[in-house]
């Protein structure tokens, strides 16, 4: 039987992160937003805390948490600001590749520092001309004896600008689509490779977004993750583990939303009576609390299927499309129940609303996920009904 209660542990953990999230990140949160300025006095709090690196385990000096405790965690950042836990949740994404198929050598070199101080580390496949086509990358790279050269540009790269370590996906010279994709850990210091930006974003502007140029960058073969041709693998494998953060934080997000309509609601008055009097608005709340538990159950699920080894490539992209698809819709629906005054930045929902749209498009588009789920059922469902 399925058993729905959470450890005293995971429960610890989860009200450390409420605590921190309201105590170190909702104060401070309009600021951010409003200067887009980096936040990464945050960010040291939070790895002092140990509410960083979440997944990295602890033979390498992180806390070595499964998947459905960093839900639990990046559900409660995000409640408190969508761009700082896109943020502080990125070096879990950049870690993973290293996590899943790097060599020990390379964990301990690439990961412990990660964990020794408030390093950052980026993960890069989008391009200009490519973002959900992971095959489409144009980034080559050519080996020359012990070395790599790195030709090519990433763009919508999360704390690119301020990262120890770039996890860079290029594909070998002659190969093309899925075949002769490559990862490497590329330092910041490395010759060839400059960064630019912030690019100046309608949400999660706490979140550091940037361009990333690289030419003729040489970069050691040891610093290559996995074998030859194995990145497109990697990157689809790193999605899978990282997606279902995402629909967690887009339903840290979508509390936070209907929290704030359930306050207005209780305030504002009109025709004589509380805006929560109206049947209307009772239905819009009550439908917003229904999506996201719904949400939060296919986070929850998609974690522990990672948790117990399974495959959760679907419930991954299920628990990312329903979570920001929702979030969205809880969003707008938010900002209209405030009518006028939720469409005034002075307003949180406003920041609420603009963050929420983004959830729709990193780490695979909306689109993208019905293509997987679609080309799952059509493919590899097995109906038990045959006839129509």
């Amino acid at each position: 039987m399925v058993d729905f209660r959470l450890s005293e542990e995971q429960i610890a953990l989860r009200e450390k992160a409420r605590k921190f999230a309201l105590e170190e990140v909702y104060p401070v949160a309009p600021y951010y937003d409003k200067t887009g300025e980096f936040p990464m006095d945050v960010i040291k709090k939070a790895h002092k805390e140990g509410l960083m690196n979440l997944g990295i385990p602890k033979e390498y000096g992180g806390p070595g948490y499964g998947a459905l405790e960093s839900v639990l965690v990046v559900e409660e950042m995000a409640a408190a600001c969508a761009g700082m836990a896109t943020t502080i949740y990125a070096n879990d994404l950049g870690a993973e590749p290293i996590i899943l198929m790097g060599t020990d050598e390379q964990k301990r070199r690439f990961l412990t520092p990660l964990t020794r101080e408030p390093l950052l580390i980026s993960f890069a496949t989008t391009e200009p001309g490519m973002g959900s086509d992971v095959a489409g990358i144009r980034t080559t790279c050519e080996r020359d004896g012990d070395e790599y050269v790195l030709n090519g540009s990433k763009m919508f790269i999360t704390n690119g600008n301020h990262a120890e370590f770039i996890v860079i996906f290029a594909r070998l010279k002659g190969t093309r689509r899925h075949e002769g994709l490559c990862a490497f850990v590329v330092p910041r210091e490395t010759e060839g490779m400059k960064t630019y930006g912030p690019l100046k974003k309608l949400g999660h502007r706490a979140s550091d977004t940037a361009t990333i140029v690289l030419k003729d960058a040489r970069v050691p073969a040891e610093n290559r993750i996995g074998p030859e041709g194995s990145g497109f693998m990697l990157a689809m494998m790193t999605f899978m583990h990282t997606r279902p953060a995402i629909g967690a934080m887009a339903t840290g997000l979508a509390r936070s939303a209907m929290e704030y309509a359930i306050n207005y609601a209780k305030q504002r008055e009109a025709f004589e009576k509380k805006l929560y009097e109206f049947q209307a608005i009772q239905h819009m709340i009550a439908d917003m609390y229904a999506r996201i538990e719904a949400m939060r159950l296919l986070t929850w699920k998609a974690a522990w299927l990672l948790d117990q080894g399974e495959n959760a490539w679907i419930a991954a992209s299920v628990a990312k499309l329903v979570g920001s698809e929702d979030a969205m819709k809880i969003a707008t629906d938010a900002l209209q129940i405030y009518g006028g005054r939720g469409y005034l930045e002075s307003y949180k929902i406003a920041k609420i609303f603009r963050d929420a749209k983004l959830y729709q498009i990193y780490e695979g588009t909306s689109q993208i996920q019905r293509h997987i789920i679609s080309r799952y059922l059509f493919k590899e469902y097995q109906t038990l009904i045959k006839d129509f």
